[in-house]
């Protein structure tokens, strides 16, 4: 819960700090500029919301790792919810109205986490999980979406650390096997979901890993 917390903190105080002009830069999601990714923080923020309000009976059935749906396969920005977030996110015309709407919807969102019960039963996508749970898949969220702000913005706070060191815990469960302790945790995030391709060294030094990753998570 406290992770969820400050990865969201850091990552909504990151883009009230961007200058206007930052919002027509290249976010670290191919085909998305900065302000498309904002605008899919304010759904993401909204999901938030919508799950923690949707109790759930019956066993979970799927936990913090196995939420994600895993492809060996990059996105195409075929679909139909990412073409409309870049329409969305073009209607709003002013930055300063995206910061507005992440603040409003995004500051409830924080607050409805931080009051939520972390054992009760939550549901979404058609599945069942722990509020818990569900809130640590959104560490790795916001944690990975931070790094896709900053992308292109090199004078900009990175995400916290320790929120950067559970996500690549989670993504070394995903992956099956950990990263080399030589990787920093933002380059095995970057490299390991395909936001960036490894050096040749880096390359070499993932040994069989190389054969796994990039992992994309949906």
């Amino acid at each position: 819960m406290d992770l969820f917390s400050s990865s969201w903190t850091a990552l909504r105080a990151a883009v009230a700090e961007l200058a206007d002009e930052d919002f027509a830069r290249p976010s670290g999601c191919t085909g998305w500029l900065v302000r498309d990714l904002v605008c899919h923080l304010v759904i993401d923020a909204q999901d938030v919301l919508i799950t923690l309000a949707t109790p759930a009976d019956g066993e979970p059935t799927r936990d913090a790792l196995t939420y994600w749906e895993v492809s060996d396969t990059p996105p195409t920005g075929d679909d139909p919810l990412d073409a409309l977030t870049v329409r969305l996110a073009a209607a709003y015309g002013e930055p300063h109205l995206l910061k507005f709407h992440l603040d409003d919807v995004g500051s409830a969102a924080g607050r409805a986490a931080e009051l939520a019960d972390p054992g009760l039963r939550v549901g979404t996508r058609d599945e069942v999980l722990t509020v818990g749970d569900y809130l640590s898949t959104y560490v790795m969220e916001w944690t990975l979406h931070h790094l896709d702000l900053i992308a292109h913005l090199p004078d900009a706070a990175p995400p916290p650390a320790e929120g950067l060191a559970r996500s690549r815990e989670m993504l070394e469960r995903i992956a099956g096997s950990a990263f080399p302790p030589s990787f920093s945790d933002a380059d095995a995030l970057l490299v390991g979901t395909g936001r960036r391709a490894p050096t040749e060294a880096e390359r070499a030094e993932l040994g069989d890993l190389a054969s796994t990753v990039p992992v994309y998570l949906g």
